[in-house]
């Protein structure tokens, strides 16, 4: 999210993951000790603060967004083209039946699962 929308304040990036902003700073501070975000004084707001990728940080999501295209032409090779786009599309209408969100992970929904529960928004 943060590599289509940069910069972002961290309130706009944990409400767009749906998540907690005290959540959301965990995460950002384990992020910027792996030097893959960096937080900026927000040009237009001084008391807030904008995340941007650090160049490391790029390198990251360049190397899993290749990982995640080989990784999808190797799951999808026994399909056709026209059964790709048709398993798109089912997984698509499963998902808006869902009310999950375009580009979040399904996992971030729900922010305190119940004990022994899976991550991942999936019933089981």
């Amino acid at each position: 999210m943060l590599s289509r929308n940069e910069p972002m304040n961290q309130q706009a990036l944990a409400v767009h993951l749906d998540l907690a902003p005290s959540r959301l700073v965990v995460l950002v501070d384990e992020l910027a000790s792996e030097g893959i975000v960096e937080r900026r004084a927000d040009a237009s707001d001084r008391r807030a603060h904008a995340l941007h990728l650090t160049p490391s940080g790029r390198e990251l999501v360049a190397r899993l967004g290749q990982v995640a295209r080989e990784h999808d032409q190797s799951f999808g090779a026994p399909l056709t083209e026209p059964e790709r786009a048709q398993l798109g599309d089912l997984l698509q209408k499963i998902a808006d039946a869902q009310g999950l969100r375009p580009h979040v992970h399904p996992g971030y929904r729900t922010l305190d699962p119940p004990p022994g529960a899976r991550r991942g928004g999936g019933k089981s």
